[in-house]
């Protein structure tokens, strides 16, 4: 385990590497961020004196070494758009990417798991050939065209739920949420589901087909022989032993909805990562690019590493390889 571990570390660590390098690099070179900053009628004179000062006038070598001296003591230099330190500016946004992300997921894997055991149960029955058809709907159809529908019809038409922002939110120390009141809750519901509806037809169709093939095997076969109740063989038996490949999917996707959930925070205008880095790149905003990405890689690393951890727990034979 702890050789698992110790390469799990060594990977990580390379992956950020270079995924610092490439960002760096990369988006240096979207545009100048001194002809945001200035005026129209600002002088050369100006432009040099704010170009030395944010530290663009240094070869790039040593702008990435300062870069990433100071990303290690989690310091990743001023915003060129906001003027405030990146770290805080991500700070404040990251809870309410997580709170987004954390209740589509949960919503996705509670709903989606049990609708792909039915419908891997039951695969001729109407309703599992109804979700079927519905999962295809969810799958088709852009999330930022389903977050327009759901303001149409909740915001404008029966003004029950708020078309934007984030509610009243609470402070705990240096987290906000907004889990504590109801006006949070009702600004949640509409981008949650947004964001949660392509996953949870992932995770229903990816149930139903792993259902479907371990229904199939000769241990499912030898259980009912036994003589064992129908909800243990679902449960305790098949659905185990999908949850090697339902695991894998979900780490990466809920990764996703952390990382990518761009497009719905930028519909319900949710204060989140996703909107910060859309300002971000229309502004050429360098230092906050740079930092979500890495910040992007890292989460990735440690989902990764959880999952791997969770192999672990569900599949007995690997804990005996290792």
């Amino acid at each position: 385990m702890l050789r698992f571990l110790a390469g799990r570390l060594a990977n990580g660590l390379l992956v950020l590497a270079v995924v610092s390098l490439l960002s760096f690099g990369l988006f240096n070179f979207i545009g100048d961020p001194v002809n945001n900053l200035v005026g129209e009628n600002a002088t050369l004179e100006e432009k040099a004196a704010l170009r030395a000062s944010l530290g663009l006038d240094q070869p790039l070598p040593l702008q990435y070494a300062r870069f990433v001296g100071r990303a290690l003591q989690g310091e990743f230099g001023m915003s060129y758009r906001n003027l405030e330190p990146v770290s805080a500016l991500i700070a404040s946004r990251v809870p309410a990417t997580l709170e987004l992300a954390l209740v589509a997921a949960a919503l996705a894997l509670c709903v989606g798991i049990p609708m792909g055991v039915y419908s891997g149960i039951r695969p001729r029955s109407l309703g599992a050939r109804s979700l079927q058809v519905a999962s295809l709907i969810g799958i088709s159809v852009p999330s930022f065209v389903i977050g327009i529908v759901l303001i149409l019809v909740f915001s404008v038409g029966l003004n029950w739920l708020p078309s934007f922002g984030r509610g009243e939110v609470t402070a705990l120390g240096p987290w906000s949420t907004g889990l504590l009141s109801a006006s949070g809750w009702a600004s949640l519901v509409m981008p949650a589901i947004t964001l949660a509806l392509f996953q949870l037809t992932l995770f229903m169709r990816l149930t139903r087909t792993q259902m479907m093939e371990v229904m199939r095997a000769e241990y499912i076969k030898f259980a009912r022989a036994r003589g064992l109740a129908e909800r243990s063989v679902y449960f305790r038996h098949a659905l185990r032993n999908t949850l090697i490949p339902i695991i894998t999917v979900a780490g990466l996707q809920i990764g996703a909805m952390i990382a990518f959930s761009i497009i719905t925070e930028t519909v319900f205008q949710w204060p989140g990562l996703g909107l910060l880095i859309i300002q971000a790149i229309t502004f050429s905003d360098v230092p906050v690019i740079a930092a979500y990405l890495l910040l992007i890689a890292l989460l990735f690393v440690l989902i990764n590493t959880v999952v791997d951890l969770l192999y672990f727990a569900v599949d007995p034979r690997l804990r005996s390889a290792h």
